[in-house]
C-alpha cells in the first residue's frame, strides 16, 4: 500500500514549520485509524494542544517531535476506538465511516468550531489511495482497536514494529501478532479487485438504471446476494436495518426514487472509487460508495448522516 507520509520525521528543532508540516501526516494516520475525518481533526487539535502546552525546554528536549506527535495522536485514537465501540452501540441505525470526496470535488469550508479555512485539496489532508475505500474502511472497523492500530502503523504506514511497539505500548513480537490478525480479516472479507474503468461503467449504468426507475436493470446490476447499508444517524430518515438481497434493494430504490423525485445523481468520486452523489435543490443529502465482484455489485454503502457530509456540502458544491 501506499504511505501518504514516511516514518521518517526526525527534527534537529522544533519549528514551527517542522512541527506544523507534520499536520497532513498526522490526518492521513487519525482518518485510517477512526474513519472519520472529524474525530480524526479532533485527535490531531489534541495532539498539538499537548505539545504547545510543554515548556520549551521541554520542546527542545524530545529529539524526535515528528515521532512525539505520532506517538501522542495515535495513542489519542486508540483510546478513541475504545470509547467509539461504545458509542456506536447507542447509534441510531447502521454506522458507516466518513467518506471523502476526490482533490476536484473537495469542498473548502470551516473546520471544527474555529472558523479556520482549510485547504480545499485533500491532497493537504488525506490522501485518497486503496487504504480509505470505503470496503477496506468497513473491515477496519471489525477489528479491535489493538488490531487497527497496529495494521494501519505497519502495513500502510510502513513503520517497523519496533517503532510500533513504542508507539502503542507493547512488545514486538504481539504488534506483529496483532498485524497479522488483522490481515487475515482482511484477506477474509476482500473481494478480488475490479479495474476502476470497470467499476465507472457498471457504477453508470446503476445511475441509469435508477433514474429509468428499471427495477430489471437493477436486478441485473445487483448480485443475488447483495447488500446495502444506509447510515442516517438518526439525523435523517433512512432504512436501519440491511436490505438484503437484489429483488428486495431494487424495491427500496425504485421506492427512494419515487417517493424523491426531484433528486439529481451525480457521479462521483467517493473514497478514491467510483460512486454517486444524490442531491435535492443542489445540495448533497446521500454518498454512495459501492464494492464490485464479477461485474456485479455486491456491495451499496449510502451515507445520509449530514454530519458526515460536510465535506460534500459546506459552501454548496455543483
Amino acid at each position: 500500500m501506499s504511505t501518504p507520509s514516511g516514518p521518517g520525521h526526525d527534527r534537529s528543532e522544533p519549528g514551527l514549520s517542522a512541527i506544523v508540516g507534520e499536520r497532513r501526516h498526522l490526518i492521513n494516520l487519525g482518518y485510517r485509524l477512526l474513519g472519520s475525518l472529524a474525530e480524526a481533526e479532533d485527535a490531531v487539535q489534541e495532539t498539538y494542544a499537548r505539545w504547545y502546552a510543554m515548556s520549551r525546554q521541554r520542546q527542545e528536549a524530545i529529539a524526535s517531535p515528528g515521532a512525539w506527535l505520532t506517538t501522542v495522536a495515535t495513542r489519542i485514537c486508540l483510546d478513541l476506538l475504545g470509547s467509539a465501540r461504545v458509542r456506536r452501540e447507542r447509534y441510531v441505525g447502521e454506522w458507516i465511516p466518513e467518506p471523502l470526496p476526490d482533490r476536484t470535488e473537495w469542498i473548502s469550508g470551516p473546520s471544527g468550531g474555529g472558523g479556520r479555512a482549510e485547504p480545499a485539496d485533500p491532497a493537504d489532508r488525506v490522501t485518497l489511495d486503496e487504504s480509505v475505500n470505503m470496503a477496506f474502511l468497513v473491515v477496519l472497523e471489525s477489528m479491535t482497536p489493538a488490531e487497527r492500530v497496529a495494521f494501519i502503523l505497519h502495513d500502510v504506514f510502513r513503520y517497523p514494529f519496533a517503532e510500533v511497539a513504542e508507539i502503542v505500548g507493547r512488545t514486538p513480537a504481539a504488534c506483529r501478532q496483532l498485524a497479522s490478525s488483522a490481515r487475515r480479516r482482511l484477506r477474509a472479507a476482500q473481494a478480488p479487485a475490479v479495474p476502476t474503468a470497470g467499476q465507472a461503467g457498471l457504477v453508470r449504468h446503476f445511475k441509469e438504471a435508477w433514474e429509468a426507475r428499471d427495477i430489471e436493470a437493477l436486478v441485473d446490476l445487483l448480485d443475488p446476494n447483495a447488500t446495502m447499508i444506509a447510515d442516517g444517524g438518526g439525523l435523517v430518515g433512512t432504512v436501519l436495518r440491511p436490505v438484503e438481497g437484489s429483488e428486495r434493494i431494487a424495491q427500496y430504490l425504485i421506492h427512494i426514487a419515487d417517493k424523491a423525485p426531484a433528486l439529481t445523481l451525480l457521479e462521483r468520486t467517493v473514497n478514491g472509487q467510483p460512486g454517486l452523489v444524490a442531491q435535492h435543490a443542489g445540495v448533497t443529502v446521500t454518498v454512495a460508495a459501492f464494492s464490485l465482484t464479477s461485474g456485479r455489485i455486491t456491495r451499496i454503502w449510502a451515507i445520509r448522516n449530514p454530519e458526515k457530509l460536510r465535506p460534500w456540502t459546506e459552501n454548496g458544491q455543483s
